[in-house]
C-alpha cells in the first residue's frame, strides 16, 4: 500500500514482499535455492548488480526483491515509488530500464533470482511531473494510458488502510488514502496490467509481489496472471506473492489461488514474542504459531507453503508493528540498542520451518518520511559501508550465515525443543542441524540434545570454516556420541549475539570421523538418534504419552518409566515426539501408551507379537518413526 500526505497526515500504505506459491517447484540447476530472500528496500539497480555479485550469490541467497520500478512521483521519501505514474515506462529513480535489465542478467549470472514489488491496485494522488517525465493529475483523472472511465468513484475507504475492518467492498472499489484506485477488473486495465508483468517478465524477472492486493479482488488478481506466461526465462515457474494485512472481514484463503501471502501475523508474533508484549514469550512459540504438520496455532497463521515470512519490512518498522533494526525516531524502539533481539528473531527465523524467509535491509532513518540517502552503498574502492546510512542487515554475518543454515536443513521438522527459562529455546532440524537462543537477561548453561553426528561444529552465529575446513573462524561446539552438546550462552544484552547454531556443512573435518562437507564415517558408537512420533492420541487434560519397549531407555515395557513425548501444539489429537537415544543396529520393539491416573495402551499392531518393530541404524545414521496414528 503507499503512504501520501494528504490533510497533512503521513500515512503508511506499502508492506512487504516476499517468496510465493512457484518457490515450491525444483530450483534451476543454476540457482541457489529459493530458501531465502533479501528485501533490497530502496537500492538502486547498479548497486544491487553489484551486491549479487560480490555477496548475495556466494552467500546463497535465492533472489532478490526489488522495490517498484515504474516511472512514479519523484517527492523525495520513501513512500513516492509506491505511487506509479505509467506502467509503460521503467524509469525510476533506482535507475533506467536497460540498468533494470543489466541488474537481471547480472543477478542471474551469480545465482540469484530478482523478484519485483508490483504497485497496480492504485495511482499517484495530486498533480506532477513523475520519473520518466510524464504528467498527472488526480483531480482531472489524467494519467499516461489511462482515462477517467478507468477508475473506481472517489470514494474513500473508511478504516481499511492498516488492516482494520472497515468496509470489504470500500476496500477493494475506494481510495486507498486519497489514491486514485484503477478498475482492476476492467478489461482495459487488465490488459494494461498484462503487459506490464509480461514486460517484467520478458526481461528475465522471476517472480511478483503484488502490493495492497488486499484492496483488490483476488479474482484481479487471478485475471492479471491468467495473461501473464508461467514460466521464468530460467526455467522456473512464476513465483507470486501477495500483501493481504489480516483484519475481520478479508478471508485471506481467497488469494491462495494466485500464490503466497505476506504473513503478517508471523512479524507480530515475533515482536510480542522478543519483546515479551502482553505476556508472550519465545516458549510459547509452537502454541502461537504451531508446529510441522499442524501450523496455525492460536494466532491463525495461514499455512506454512502460502506464507512468505519476515521480521520486519519498510512499513512495519515505521508504524511500529514489527521488531526494527532502522528506526531512530526519537522516542521510537530500536531492537538493536543494548539488546541483540532483533538478531535472534532473524536467526529464529532462518532456523524454524514455517514458510520461506526474507531478510529486509534498507536504510537507516531518523524521521518519518526520510526517503533514501543520495550516496551509493559502497565506498568509492567499491566496498560496502555497513551500518551507516544503508543497513546492510543481509551483510551482518551472525544472520547472513543463517542463510545456509536454512537450505541445508530444508525439509526436515523440529525435533528436542527445549526450553529454559520462558525466553530461552533449543530445538534440531532433523541430523542436519541445531539451534539455541537466549533471549534472557541471564546466561543459559545447559546440556542439550541434538541429533547432530558426533564432532566439532562451527557456531554459524560467530563464524565458519577456514577455507581447509579444518577449523572455524569463531567459536565451535563439540557434539558427544551421544548427541548432546554443552552450551553456555550469555544474557542478551551484552556485545555477542546470543545464540549457537549448527549444521552439518559446518563439521570440522575430521572430527568425529565426519568431514566439514557433512559426510560422516560410521565409525563405532554406543549409541543412535531414533525419533518416535505419533498423533491422534486423543489424550484428555492430565495424559501424557509415552513410549515404551523393550530397551532400557524405553523403560523397558514399563508405562511409567517410559519416555515422555513432547506434544507439538495443542489440542487432543496434534502429535506427539521425541528422540530417544538406542543401541545402533539393534532390532527393537515398541508401543505408545497414554499415561495419567491409568495407562492406557496402544491396541494390538498387525505384527505377531502385537508390538510395533523397527531396527535402528548403524552409527552415524539416524532414524525418525512416525507411527501415524494412535492404535486406539
Amino acid at each position: 500500500m503507499t503512504p501520501t500526505r494528504l490533510r497533512n497526515i503521513p500515512r503508511i500504505l506499502c508492506a512487504a514482499g516476499l517468496i510465493g506459491a512457484a518457490a515450491l517447484a525444483p530450483a534451476h540447476a543454476a540457482l541457489n535455492p529459493t530458501d531465502t530472500s533479501a528485501q533490497m528496500f530502496r537500492w538502486k539497480w547498479n548497486d544491487i548488480a553489484k551486491e549479487c555479485t560480490s555477496f548475495l550469490g556466494p552467500q546463497g541467497f535465492g533472489a532478490v526483491q526489488v522495490s517498484p520500478p515504474t516511472a512514479a512521483a519523484s517527492l523525495g521519501t520513501w513512500w513516492d515509488v509506491y505511487q506509479p505514474v505509467n506502467f509503460n515506462s521503467l524509469q525510476s529513480n533506482m535507475g533506467t530500464e536497460a540498468e533494470f535489465k543489466a541488474m537481471v542478467n547480472t543477478c542471474h549470472a551469480a545465482k540469484v533470482r530478482v523478484y519485483v514489488d508490483v504497485v497496480v491496485n492504485h495511482v499517484a494522488a495530486g498533480a506532477g511531473t513523475a520519473t520518466d517525465g510524464s504528467t498527472w493529475n488526480s483531480t482531472s483523472l489524467t494519467y499516461p494510458f489511462f482515462s477517467a472511465s478507468d477508475f473506481h468513484p472517489a470514494c474513500d475507504i473508511a478504516g481499511g488502510d492498516y488492516g482494520s475492518p472497515g468496509n470489504r467492498n470500500n476496500v477493494m472499489f475506494c481510495r486507498l488514502s486519497g489514491l486514485p484506485d484503477l478498475k482492476t477488473e476492467g478489461s482495459y486495465v487488465q490488459g494494461q496490467v498484462k503487459t506490464y508483468l509480461n514486460k517484467l517478465r520478458s526481461l528475465g524477472v522471476d517472480g511478483f509481489r503484488f502490493d495492497a492486493a488486499k484492496h483488490m479482488q483476488p479474482s484481479d488478481i487471478q485475471g492479471f496472471l491468467s495473461g501473464v506466461t508461467q514460466t521464468t526465462t530460467s526455467g522456473e515457474p512464476l513465483w507470486v506473492t501477495q500483501e493481504v494485512i489480516p483484519d475481520s472481514n478479508v478471508v485471506r484463503s481467497t488469494y491462495f489461488a494466485a500464490g503466497t501471502l505476506n504473513e503478517f501475523q508471523y512479524s507480530y508474533a515475533l515482536k510480542a514474542m522478543f519483546r515479551n508484549e502482553n505476556g508472550a514469550s519465545l516458549s510459547q512459540v509452537r502454541t502461537i504459531m504451531g508446529t510441522p504438520g499442524n501450523w496455525g496455532g492460536s494466532w491463525g497463521f495461514v499455512p506454512s507453503e502460502k506464507a512468505t515470512v519476515f521480521v520486519n519490512n519498510w512499513d512495519t518498522e515505521r508504524n511500529g508493528s514489527s521488531l526494527v533494526a532502522s528506526n531512530y525516531v526519537s522516542g521510537s524502539v530500536n531492537d538493536t540498542q543494548g539488546t541483540k533481539r532483533y538478531d535472534l528473531a532473524n536467526i529464529f527465523m532462518l532456523a524454524w520451518p514455517y514458510g520461506q524467509a526474507q531478510l529486509h535491509s534498507g536504510f537507516r532513518f531518523s524521521s518519518y518520511d526520510q526517503g533514501p540517502p543520495s550516496a551509493s552503498p559502497f565506498d568509492a574502492s567499491g566496498n560496502p559501508v555497513i551500518n551507516q546510512q544503508w543497513d546492510f542487515i543481509h551483510r551482518w554475518s551472525d544472520i547472513a550465515n543463517m542463510v545456509k543454515f536454512r537450505s541445508v536443513t530444508a525439509g526436515q521438522g523440529v525435533d528436542n525443543f527445549t526450553t529454559g527459562t520462558a525466553n530461552q529455546i533449543a530445538f534440531g532440524r532433523g541430523a542436519k542441524g541445531y539451534v539455541a537462543i537466549n533471549n534472557d537477561s541471564a546466561a543459559w548453561n545447559a546440556s542439550l540434545q541434538t541429533q547432530l553426528p558426533a564432532g566439532t561444529y562451527c557456531n554459524v552465529v560467530q563464524g565458519q570454516l577456514n577455507s581447509a575446513g579444518t577449523a572455524c573462524t569463531g567459536g565451535s561446539v563439540t557434539v558427544g556420541s551421544n548427541g548432546v552438546i554443552s552450551v553456555s550462552i550469555p544474557g542478551n544484552g551484552g556485545a555477542s549475539v546470543p545464540a549457537v547454531a549448527l549444521h552439518i556443512n559446518q563439521k570440522v573435518a575430521g572430527s568425529g570421523g565426519g568431514s566439514g562437507g557433512g559426510t560422516t564415517n560410521p565409525g563405532s558408537c554406543s549409541t543412535v538418534p531414533v525419533t518416535f512420533r505419533i498423533a491422534n492420541a486423543n489424550t484428555t487434560f492430565g495424559q501424557n504419552l509415552n513410549v515404551v519397549g523393550n530397551q532400557a531407555a524405553l523403560g523397558n515395557w514399563t508405562p511409567g518409566s517410559g519416555t515422555q513425548m513432547t506434544i507439538e501444539g495443542s489440542g487432543a489429537n496434534v502429535p506427539w515426539s521425541r528422540t530417544v537415544q538406542l543401541p545402533p543396529a539393534t532390532a527393537i520393539q515398541y508401543k505408545f501408551v497414554k499415561v495419567g491416573a491409568s495407562a492406557v495402551w496402544e491396541s494390538n499392531q498387525s505384527t505377531a507379537s502385537g508390538n510395533r518393530e523397527a531396527t535402528t541404524p548403524a552409527c552415524g545414521g539416524t532414524l525418525t518413526l512416525d507411527g501415524g496414528s494412535f492404535k486406539n
